[in-house]
């Protein structure tokens, strides 16, 4: 059961149910794969609203080693969601908003 108040959501992927959190660890992990130097600079562009596949790859992989899964994003980007593409997203922007509350585009 993911505990909201640390960030932590649930989600299907991969063809069972995981637990994702950005834990601080992940934000620095995010900010070097994005060449971002902050956490403003990494929150602004996910406010821009223009995610590419490698990006939701990369939140998606690094929320999921967050929770302590050992998976590369390679693995991660093998991982079925039941809703396609839809579904990639709407982890991507859940996970998001459980760590830096909503973002206005």
């Amino acid at each position: 059961m993911p505990n909201h108040h640390r960030g932590e959501i649930e989600a299907e992927i991969g063809g069972r149910k995981r637990t994702l959190v950005l834990t601080l660890g992940a934000l620095a992990e995010m900010e070097a794969g994005f060449g971002e130097g902050d956490l403003v600079a990494l929150a602004g562009r996910f406010a821009q609203g223009r995610l590419s596949s490698r990006d939701l790859i990369r939140i998606i992989g690094a929320g999921l080693r967050g929770a302590g899964e050992a998976v590369t994003d390679d693995q991660v980007a093998h991982m079925a969601s039941p809703d396609g593409a839809e579904g990639y997203v709407r982890i991507a922007a859940a996970l998001i908003e459980a760590t830096f509350g909503p973002v206005e585009a």
